[in-house]
């Protein structure tokens, strides 16, 4: 294992590589927990691979170290870049505990401002002093669009983007935001882009109406790793709940996006009619304080909780069904492991839910809408033993479809793709006629003119 240097380049305050005091087998032991086989997709030659995240946490994050440490696995040098400035504390001890070539932190700010021309030159900087490398690949917005910047056409590796959700497939997101968000996604993903890896067909079908060619664009379905199951009654008495209970489920921020309060009002209107059932919704977020007071309202104390104490993985164990009421996805890590947990599943009709969710078979899809009588009904519906027996038996039926390895060997499929001279994967037959690329960001914009000035 090549462990990081403590050295710093360029603007220490911008970028350093961190030092990791974890040994080696326990980095080595969570890279075989993600990918089971890596020397099966390994295939060809070893390959540089830069990846860059500014989030460090949520979907992105677990996808990110998911990716990392499957590359890993199979034999690739893997350079990891993240900011510190809102990691959560779990993103990054996973993250160190990763046996990559090195792992840096620099500081990329999620806002829009004069920060982000610090943050573009670190990062070329870094891109020219750590490198060469083979493959530049940036997660989310604004590493999506910083990335893409700092390898301007010319003599630099290719260069990939992961949105995780485009910002305009908010629908509460305005004309105005939409037509700047749009165009800078067109244009990044136009000229800026050698492949954009969108994680849905709906995501897809959203990069091609933004105007993002279709040649650039590819798909690759997030995988994940089976959620335990040998801890279901220990998880439940840490919750405080009985094992006869009915327990819905939900994994995510809480912010507007996921909209949580749209499940907290849907359960206080069926809360009477189904005594036995509980809430429990694991994660944090700005609208914490907001929702904690409104379970105190809606007069769920002792039937709801809003946990941050346990990672949604270890959690889901405890659950029957998970709800995810979002406004907006790309391919929610919740609802994939839910379903390879073979948990039913009550779903707002948003990108993603028609991979994993055949409506009436494995749960219910349900209209994005802030009016809570539909999600209130399908949940409802559980109280019924036989349908929560032939939703359970459907969920179970599917549980192998979302595998993280798969994830894995196309992701690397696609680098070498863009590579001349190099072995294609052996696990993946290519499609590269209809597939997917774009790039995109709310950022570009702004920081092309920063730079131009």
């Amino acid at each position: 294992m090549c462990t990081c240097c403590s050295e710093s380049f360029g603007d220490a305050e911008h970028w350093k590589s961190i030092g990791k005091d974890t040994d080696e087998h326990r980095g080595k032991r969570l890279v075989e927990e993600n990918v089971t086989d890596g020397q099966e997709i390994a295939g060809g030659q070893r390959l540089r691979i830069l990846q860059v995240l500014e989030p460090s946490g949520g979907g992105s994050g677990r996808h990110f170290i998911d990716l990392c440490a499957g590359l890993a696995a199979c034999g690739q040098t893997v350079t990891a870049v993240y900011s510190p400035l809102r990691a959560e504390s779990r993103f990054v001890a996973e993250l160190l505990a990763l046996p990559l070539h090195e792992i840096i932190a620099l500081d990329m700010h999620r806002a829009v401002g004069p920060w982000d021309l610090a943050s573009y030159r670190a990062l070329r900087r870094l891109i020219r002093d750590k490198g060469p490398f083979d493959i530049v690949h940036g997660h989310s917005s604004k590493a999506g669009a910083l990335t893409r910047l700092a390898t301007l056409p010319g003599r630099n590796p290719p260069v990939l983007y992961t949105p995780h959700a485009f910002r305009t497939m908010d629908p509460t997101l305005g004309s105005k935001g939409r037509l700047v968000y749009g165009g800078v996604e067109r244009l990044l993903g136009r000229f800026f882009s050698d492949r954009v890896i969108c994680v849905s067909p709906d995501e897809y079908h959203h990069a091609v109406a933004l105007g993002i060619p279709a040649r650039t664009l590819r798909i690759v379905a997030n995988g994940v790793k089976y959620p335990p199951g040998d801890g279901r009654s220990e998880t439940r008495t840490r919750f405080g709940i009985a094992h006869e209970q009915l327990v819905f489920g939900f994994i995510g921020r809480l912010v507007a996006q996921k909209a949580p309060e749209r499940l907290i009002r849907a359960f206080a209107s069926i809360a009477d009619l189904m005594p036995q059932a509980r809430l429990v919704m694991i994660g944090s977020g700005e609208r914490e304080a907001e929702l904690r007071a409104m379970i105190q309202t809606l007069g769920l104390d002792g039937k709801a909780q809003i946990r941050s104490d346990i990672s949604g993985h270890d959690a889901i164990q405890a659950f029957d069904i998970l709800v995810a009421p979002s406004r907006y996805e790309a391919m929610s890590y919740a609802m994939l492991e839910a379903a390879a947990g073979g948990l039913p599943l009550v779903l707002t009709s948003v990108g993603g839910t028609s991979v994993v969710l055949e409506n009436g078979v494995n749960g219910f899809a349900v209209p994005n809408s802030d009016e809570i009588k539909p999600l209130a009904d399908a949940m409802a519906a559980f109280r019924d033993p036989l349908t929560r027996a032939q939703l359970t038996a459907g969920a179970l039926s599917r549980r192998n479809n979302y595998r993280l390895e798969k994830m894995v060997a196309e992701t690397l499929a696609i680098y070498r793709d863009l590579l001349p001279q190099t072995t294609p994967c052996p696990m993946i037959k290519h499609e590269t006629d209809s597939r997917l690329r774009t790039t995109g960001d709310h950022t570009t914009l702004r920081l092309a003119n920063q730079i131009g000035e």
